[in-house]
């Protein structure tokens, strides 16, 4: 078989960019984690509920 050059060639093109394209997305991938985490942390944030100093807590019906 003559062709066994190319064919190993061809193959280690496909491999290689295969690696590449795997190490892309990965890389991707942390970084929408790493946003997701940010944004889930600004979420809760903004939800918890305020403390107010000297205040009546929020589930208690004010004094007549």
């Amino acid at each position: 078989m003559e062709h066994f050059g190319y064919l190993f060639a061809t193959y280690s093109i496909i491999f290689v960019a295969m690696f590449l394209y795997v190490a892309f997305i990965w890389q991707r991938q942390s970084r929408l984690e790493s946003e997701v985490r940010a944004l889930e942390a600004k979420l809760k944030a903004l939800t918890e509920p305020r403390s107010e100093s000297g205040g009546a807590e929020s589930g208690s019906k004010p004094s007549p």
